[in-house]
């Protein structure tokens, strides 16, 4: 029987995931909005017929709503939880099972996650943990998860990038520098081939979140009060189009010389850690805040050429998924697939 390999990212704007593997390897994806709204009683129940294409996740006594048409379920408040110690909280754990639900199987041999590469030393333990054994995902369903392994999230990216142009082992000997401005974070990694130089590679706290911040900060100036749709902030920038505030249009491309201050920011922490350039054979740019960092990473590396990957919102995901496949083949294939339940039991 094969083994059924899945990955899922969970960042701090989205939850990107792994449906499946096509025939001629293709990887399917799929993403939600990284936002878990909570409630004492179920919603789907509550809806009856006007369900929307969300689940109710059950969690310390709570339900939280996850999935693709979240943002129906919001309120004024923007509920979401941005800081170091992500993985701790119920939203987290509440997205990753909304993902595995949607995953559309009942046991995982191997799922695949991602860490800031900032916090991957410390917290790998902790995450490889919470995600192995049997999750309640709502419905009366469960998942179970034999094995789980974390990796820095750019490593997925890297991986991804020389899949895709088939670059494995062409990259075997040379240096590569991969750049993911999150959510959150400005994750870079530095490798030789596929492996990781951790005293190079780090994350800094100055992602777009800081960017989508500022340009509310302005509106807020604007118009005599706090603006806090931050989402919507998002979708101007990335289409170019102006927001409509009170009747009235905002363009926020007049904040993009503060926009490209906290960009050039990010690439200076990067650099001072990396030192020289001059032995980087490839730069690599991915991530779904790519666009807003471009001007600044080239600026940094004038002298190269820098590449993206197709769909760069799913480099890391798509590269977890690969590097499973492979830790499959190699190790787990070798072993007697587990057939008992999960040690961790059923979590609360």
């Amino acid at each position: 029987m094969d083994l059924i390999v899945r990955a899922v990212d969970v960042g701090f704007g989205n939850t990107k995931f792994v449906t499946g593997v096509g025939a001629g390897g293709d990887i399917r994806c799929a993403s939600f909005p990284s936002r878990a709204y909570p409630s004492p009683r179920d919603p789907a129940k509550a809806l009856g017929g006007e369900g929307r294409k969300t689940f109710a996740i059950p969690l310390g006594g709570l339900y939280y709503e996850v999935g693709p048409d979240v943002m129906l379920a919001a309120d004024a408040f923007r509920a979401t939880e941005i800081h170091g110690d992500y993985i701790e909280t119920p939203q987290y754990l509440t997205l990753a099972r909304g993902a595995l639900r949607m995953m559309k199987v009942e046991a995982i041999d191997l799922l695949v996650v991602g860490l800031p590469v900032a916090a991957f030393a410390a917290k790998r333990g902790a995450l490889e943990k919470l995600m192995t054994g049997r999750h309640d995902v709502g419905g009366g369903k469960t998942v179970v998860v034999h094995k789980t392994l974390a990796m820095a999230q750019p490593n997925g990216a890297l991986i991804d990038y020389a899949t895709q142009h088939d670059q494995v082992e062409a990259m075997e000997h040379e240096q590569s520098l991969v750049i993911d401005p999150g959510s959150r974070t400005f994750d870079w990694l530095i490798a030789r081939g596929m492996k990781l130089s951790s005293k190079q590679s780090y994350s800094v706290d100055r992602g777009v979140s800081n960017i989508l911040q500022l340009v509310a900060d302005d509106i807020s100036q604007e118009i005599g009060q706090p603006y806090t749709n931050l989402d919507l902030i998002d979708w101007a920038l990335r289409s170019g189009k102006a927001l409509t505030v009170y009747q009235r249009q905002y363009n926020p491309a007049r904040m993009r010389p503060m926009v490209e201050i906290i960009a050039r920011d990010a690439v200076a922490a990067m650099m001072r850690r990396i030192g020289g350039a001059f032995n980087v054979q490839h730069v690599i740019l991915v991530g779904g805040g790519a666009f807003l960092f471009r001007k600044a990473v080239k600026q940094a590396f004038s002298t190269h050429q820098i590449l993206e990957v197709k769909d760069p919102m799913f480099a890391n995901v798509r590269g977890y998924q690969i590097a499973g496949m492979n830790y499959a083949q190699s190790v787990l294939a070798s072993a007697s697939r587990p057939r008992a339940a999960a040690t961790e039991g059923e979590r609360s």
